[in-house]
């Protein structure tokens, strides 16, 4: 269970990533609750235009309209005191404050303009805003973790709210590289980005669904969030699955180092071992040869005093004689 002390510190390094780019004309913003998130609109500049919406596209709610040159703005009753806006340029910035999970939504950006005397929409970008409750969520999602290596896959289950055909379901990217990575329509009509065409599976029992990623890379590393379209309701978002790719030569680097380290206690090992058995050796030779020494003087001293007291003898016995 060591990975799940570790999760706080993981998810921390990735919510303070950038929370949204660009891609495909879609914006993929992740947020908790009572933070604040902005969401951009580009506008044309024309002299013609009337005004500018941003519009929740799951409850066809006009969140805010923007008045070209007046300063005085419409705004919803749910976001009083909680939005602004400034103009920047060609670009509107139209920031939320303390956001809720309510607000998970589906945002337009719409400008108004006159041509012949007739309003015509223009639409901009679309901005898919998730937003999580600091304690649970509104999906179940698992697992919370995965550190696979390059080239194996991942599975990842959503347990929804609505019955197959009651709701679309979104797997987003949310912080590493935000971006849409697979949408699944209420038909069953399945839209997959670019990076993981031909690396995605999907399959759905009941109300579980399960999304498996495949042949992943290290640029895969990211938080993943099922959200679910529920009719007359805001999406309904996970916490999500923190995924953080290993390089397989990183791994085999760190293996071989372990297999070198290893191999060097071994060495030093068998090397300590070595001298100790020279040692020994040559001790034992030197004991032995001290021992030997010792007995040839012994038997040198004997001999000599033998031969000392035979010449002893012969000299008495010739005094004797004469």
């Amino acid at each position: 269970m060591l990975w799940m002390s570790c999760l706080p510190t993981a998810s921390l390094f990735l919510l303070l990533l950038p929370c949204f780019s660009a891609q495909d004309g879609i914006d993929i913003i992740s947020a908790w609750e009572g933070d604040s998130i902005s969401i951009t609109c580009s506008m044309s500049g024309s002299r013609d235009q009337v005004g500018m919406y941003l519009i929740s596209i799951r409850q066809n709610r006009k969140v805010i309209y923007i008045p070209p040159k007046q300063n005085a703005s419409n705004i919803h009753p749910t976001f009083t005191n909680r939005i602004e806006y400034s103009k920047e340029g060609k670009n509107l910035r139209i920031t939320l404050h303390r956001v809720q999970e309510s607000d998970s939504n589906i945002y337009l950006c719409s400008e108004i303009v006159k041509i012949n005397d007739h309003h015509k929409n223009l639409h901009g970008k679309t901005t898919i805003v998730v937003v999580k409750a600091k304690f649970g969520g509104a999906l179940e999602q698992s697992p919370l973790y995965a550190n696979p290596e390059q080239g194996q896959s991942v599975s990842i289950t959503c347990v929804l709210e609505s019955s197959p055909g009651g709701g679309g379901l979104y797997l987003l990217r949310t912080h590493m590289q935000p971006g849409q990575v697979l949408y699944v329509s209420n038909l069953n009509v399945m839209e997959v980005s670019p990076a993981f065409e031909n690396r995605s599976d999907y399959s759905r029992e009941g109300n579980k669904a399960m999304i498996t990623l495949h042949n992943l890379q290290e640029k895969d590393s990211d938080n993943y969030v099922c959200a679910e379209e529920v009719k007359k309701s805001p999406l309904l978002s996970a916490s999500g699955t923190m995924l953080l790719v290993k390089e397989v030569e990183q791994a085999h680097s760190q293996a071989c180092e372990k297999s070198s380290w290893d191999l060097y206690a071994l060495i030093i090992m068998v090397a300590l071992l070595f001298c100790a058995l020279v040692c020994c050796t040559l001790y034992r030779v030197d004991v032995k040869k001290y021992f030997h020494k010792k007995k040839r003087n012994a038997v040198y001293e004997d001999m000599s005093y033998n031969s000392r007291r035979s010449t002893l003898v012969r000299t008495n016995t010739y005094s004797r004689d004469n």
